[in-house]
């Protein structure tokens, strides 16, 4: 029996490295050799909790991690038609039938091989070019997600947007805002270091939220428009919460002008309060943003394009032999902003990251 390592949740804050059976492709499936998988903040409140709950009660049991994952197929079931061994793809972490892999499904991507079960180009995995790097490539799920935000929004041309957060997620959705022609978008963060980012990626301006006035900023930016009720208001047509915190809402609510938008893509960790009667003085339209319904391979070419920019919001590769580390700067505040494990120190890898 082939064996391989594979990552899941260990006690409470770590990770256990196990060996697992090497999964065998049926005559509908795929082996992906895993090149590159991206750590997320799923990942980590798995961590925390020590599991996930799934157990009879909400019993928590260990699981797979890893849902960010890129690589190059090995081999290939005898009914497969549109996929063959060296083609390079990133996954659709959504399309397994025996669940979601990494997030409580069987399989996890952070493992030296994973399973595509009905593998099928366009649907459950996307072919990339031999030029994107593998690392690159682990950010599509991700980018997916901040596409679906920014779809969400509606953003066009004209628009004015505020993002708050400038972790993946917010910097991904300020590159789709001007890949999509938006006309002046602003990331608002605490850490210079994530403005620096912001600016590199292609924001037009940054905020810091610990030091300048919101508003007040968003106003010169902006310009002045109103609420409707005359209140004097920044003229911003979009707020994106990429932050999961309960001030970036409030001061998305009580900053909005007549006919504004919040779209909050973040997780909001626990309930906290709001100030909902604010709505009623700008009309503010608040949309919620889950996932990546359409776009998981939308944006897989776009990113080959434009994959310098996308690279920028890599922090950190580590090694898949030094997993451990990986996640440990995740479980750092600080520590890391974007941290993708790679591959090439496993047996059988051939070609570089």
């Amino acid at each position: 029996m082939a064996t391989m390592k594979s990552v899941r949740t260990g006690a409470q804050g770590t990770v256990d490295v196990v060996d697992v059976e090497r999964p065998v492709p049926g005559p509908k499936d795929a082996l992906l050799r895993i090149r590159a998988c991206g750590i997320c903040g799923t990942d980590v409140t798995f961590l925390h909790l020590g599991g996930m709950p799934l157990g009879p009660g909400g019993q928590l049991v260990p699981i797979p991690l890893g849902h960010e994952p890129a690589g190059e197929i090995v081999e290939v079931g005898a009914e497969v038609t549109t996929l063959k061994a060296g083609d390079r793809v990133v996954v659709n972490p959504q399309s397994a039938p025996s669940g979601i892999i990494g997030c409580g499904g069987a399989q996890g991507g952070m493992s030296e091989y994973l399973l595509i079960e009905d593998a099928v180009a366009g649907q459950s995995v996307a072919v990339l070019p031999d030029a994107v790097p593998f690392a690159v490539a682990a950010l599509n799920e991700p980018m997916a997600v901040a596409r679906h935000c920014v779809n969400r929004s509606g953003a066009g041309p004209g628009d004015k947007v505020l993002v708050f957060g400038a972790g993946p997620i917010g910097l991904g959705a300020a590159i789709w805002l001007k890949l999509r022609g938006v006309e002046h978008v602003v990331v608002a963060d605490v850490i210079p270091g994530r403005l620096e980012t912001a600016l590199a990626v292609g924001a037009d301006a940054v905020i810091d939220s610990s030091r300048e006035d919101v508003a007040a900023r968003l106003t010169e930016l902006h310009g002045e428009s109103a609420d409707s009720l005359g209140r004097p208001r920044p003229g911003t047509d979009i707020y994106i919460d990429a932050a999961g915190v309960a001030a970036v809402v409030n001061t998305a609510l009580s900053s909005a002008k007549w006919g504004a938008k919040l779209v909050t893509v973040a997780v909001h960790k626990k309930p906290e309060p709001i100030d909902l009667g604010a709505i009623l003085g700008s009309e503010l339209t608040i949309l919620g943003s889950q996932g990546y319904p359409t776009e998981i391979f939308e944006v897989t070419q776009e990113i080959v394009r434009h994959q310098e920019r996308f690279a920028r919001l890599i922090s950190h590769t580590v090694p898949f032999s030094e997993v451990e580390r990986a996640f440990e700067l995740t479980l750092t505040p600080g520590a890391a902003e974007k941290v993708v494990v790679t591959f090439d120190d496993h047996p059988g890898a051939s070609s570089t990251i």
